[in-house]
C-alpha cells in the first residue's frame, strides 16, 4: 500500500518539475538546478516503486543516463547547449528505460528543430541583434512529456 501512493505521486511530481522547466526556461533561458535535481533525486524512489532490480535494471538506467549526459556535455563543450538542458536530459534518462529513452531523444531533436526553425524566423524579422538563445528545455520536456506516457502510465492498465 505504501508504494501506491509513490507508483501515482511521483509521476505527477515529475510532469509538474518538466512543465515548471520548460516554462522557466521559455521566460529565463534558465533551468534551476533544484528542479534538475528533484527530477534525478526521484527516479530512485520510481525504480523502487515499480520494483526494478538493483542488477541488472537499475544499473541499466543509470548506465545509460550516465552515456546520455556525458554525451550531451560535449555539445554542451562546444557550446551546442546550456548546462541547464544537459542536466535536464541527464535527470530524465534516469526515468526512461532504452527504447522509451531513444524515443524521447528523437522527439527532443524534432521538437528542438522546429523551435529554433520558429525562433530564428521572429529573431529575423525583429531584426535582433546578438547571440539567439534557443530555449531548449522546453523541448526537452515536451518531449518528456510525450515519451512519458507510455512507461509512466501503462503500468496502471
Amino acid at each position: 500500500m505504501g508504494w501506491d501512493i509513490l507508483v501515482w505521486g511521483l509521476p505527477a511530481a515529475l510532469v509538474l518539475l518538466l512543465v515548471s522547466a520548460g516554462i522557466q526556461d521559455a521566460r529565463t533561458r534558465e533551468i534551476a538546478n533544484w528542479k534538475n535535481a528533484a527530477i534525478a533525486l526521484l527516479a530512485p524512489l520510481w525504480w523502487s516503486a515499480v520494483g526494478l532490480s538493483p542488477w541488472p535494471d537499475m544499473a541499466v538506467q543509470l548506465g545509460l543516463a550516465l552515456l546520455v549526459f556525458g554525451f550531451f556535455c560535449v555539445a554542451f563543450h562546444f557550446g551546442q547547449m546550456g548546462g541547464g538542458d544537459v542536466k535536464m536530459i541527464g535527470a530524465l534518462a534516469l526515468w526512461l528505460p532504452p527504447a522509451p529513452l531513444l524515443a524521447m531523444l528523437m522527439i527532443m531533436s524534432v521538437i528542438g528543430g522546429v523551435l529554433t526553425l520558429i525562433m530564428l524566423i521572429e529573431h529575423k524579422f525583429r531584426r535582433g541583434k546578438g547571440v539567439l538563445e534557443i530555449p531548449y528545455g522546453v523541448a526537452i520536456a515536451i518531449a518528456g512529456l510525450i515519451s512519458l506516457r507510455e512507461p509512466l502510465l501503462n503500468q496502471f492498465t
